[in-house]
């Protein structure tokens, strides 16, 4: 598959991490890579240009020289305002989003959704039982909605996406988009 020239591919790695004790999940090892990288590389290999959305340890994201986006609003207000300082910082006509807890995202992420969004402004996955709104390609016409969204307080990513009509997209392959949220989860992907 061609890189799709259009799209800058993000890693949603801002928010605080709660679920794993506070520790920085983007950080984690799995395999013996952090979190985030396994996300970055995938996106790399489907997009012309990755950039990294991340509030703390910035110098250890910074490392492999993409571009590094810290949230403009404060108290990690979650997703949505990560989405909306990349887009605010970073020029592009498309952001596929993908939060660092995601590292098996499928090789043809991109090209699907790219196809499936016709008109629409974005579309996000669907694994067959749930959908992943944080997991979407977001056309940059959705700025200016997002900001207004997010400065009347609201948070939520569903919501916001429906709100703009976009649509969820579905996958075959639940374990695809297996979060790994916790220090559990984390061991269960390790490979031996």
């Amino acid at each position: 598959m061609d890189k799709l020239s259009a799209i800058t591919g993000v890693v949603l790695a801002g928010g605080r991490a709660t679920r794993m004790g506070g520790r920085n999940k983007g950080l984690m090892q799995l395999n013996g890579k952090a979190l985030w990288r396994h996300v970055a590389e995938r996106l790399a290999a489907q997009v012309a240009h990755v950039a990294v959305s991340a509030n703390r340890d910035l110098n250890a994201y910074r490392e492999c020289g993409y571009p590094v986006i810290t949230d403009t609003l404060p108290d990690f207000p979650g997703p949505l305002a990560g989405m909306l300082a990349v887009m605010q910082q970073r020029h592009s006509e498309w952001y596929l989003f993908c939060p660092c807890d995601t590292p098996h995202i499928p090789a043809d992420l991109a090209q699907r959704l790219w196809t499936a969004k016709e008109a629409r402004p974005a579309v996000w996955v669907n694994d067959g039982e749930r959908d992943h709104p944080a997991i979407a390609l977001m056309h940059q016409s959705v700025k200016v909605p997002l900001a207004e969204y997010l400065a009347r307080g609201e948070r939520r990513v569903m919501v916001f996406m429906r709100e703009i009509n976009g649509c969820g997209v579905t996958f075959a392959n639940k374990d695809d988009f297996a979060n790994v949220n916790t220090l559990a989860e984390l061991e269960r992907w390790q490979e031996e």
